[in-house]
């Protein structure tokens, strides 16, 4: 649901941002908005990737409100300064495994991840990968501006290989291998068992973290009308095969 931007919190506070720059896709406060609200008001941990001038981490902060934590990473070492303001920040490169391995050590909860960081394709598919399992587990992991991944600056291109983009479409796999037949192919992982949800957006992509067992399935009722017979190995006489409680 597409709130009036005249209710959306988030949207009240970037029109009237006077601190540091704050920019945002407009479409961008609604996704956030949907995804977040459970966390406002409780000591919910966050971690931003990207803070440029500092404006979303204030926007973070007015919307979570004063219990929570919210970490900062940038590559730039100026922006030490907004640790004045109540914010843990940490320096380093997304793109260096050896720094995410050594922020997740420094971050022991973990309960939303924000990547807005520079948008190369290693950088959001290193993060993914390095971060994605520390989030806890009812956690929520946001990547945005996934337009990069059609972009030559940035190591995009439609449909090239190895833009996150690309990646991230393998994820459609992982959370349904549930139902593979083709354990070789496409195996249940962790992934598989601790995601409740995706959600692709224009430029962003949500994971909602869950327990995530195998489905179960069972009917109820009884037959109201005849049941053709099919015919021999059809489609219908395949699926009744399959689906048979």
């Amino acid at each position: 649901m597409t709130l009036p931007e005249h209710t959306n919190p988030l949207r009240q506070f970037f029109e009237r941002n006077s601190g540091g720059i704050l920019h945002k896709w407009h479409h961008y406060f609604d996704i956030y908005h949907r995804h977040f609200e459970r966390f406002r008001g409780s000591d919910v941990h966050v971690v931003e990737i990207g803070v440029s001038q500092g404006g979303s981490l204030r926007m973070w902060r007015d919307y979570f409100g004063p219990t929570a934590t919210i970490h900062g990473v940038d590559v730039n070492p100026h922006c030490r300064e907004f640790a004045v303001e109540g914010f843990t920040i940490h320096v380093g490169d997304q793109e260096d495994r050896g720094f995410l391995r050594r922020l997740r050590q420094q971050i022991p909860r973990l309960d939303i991840l924000i990547d807005d960081g520079g948008h190369t394709m290693r950088q959001q598919i290193h993060t993914f990968e390095e971060l994605f399992p520390h989030i806890s587990p009812h956690g929520v992991y946001l990547c945005e501006d996934l337009h990069t991944s059609y972009w030559r600056a940035f190591g995009g291109g439609a449909r090239r290989r190895g833009t996150f983009v690309e990646f991230s479409k393998s994820m459609i796999d992982w959370l349904n291998a549930w139902h593979s037949r083709q354990p070789r192919r496409l195996a249940v992982t962790d992934f598989t068992r601790t995601v409740d949800s995706l959600h692709f957006y224009d430029s962003i992509l949500v994971i909602e973290k869950g327990p995530h067992p195998q489905p179960t399935h069972s009917q109820t009722g009884r037959p109201v009308i005849p049941i053709p017979r099919p015919p021999r190995d059809s489609f219908w006489r395949r699926l009744r095969r399959t689906w048979r409680p």
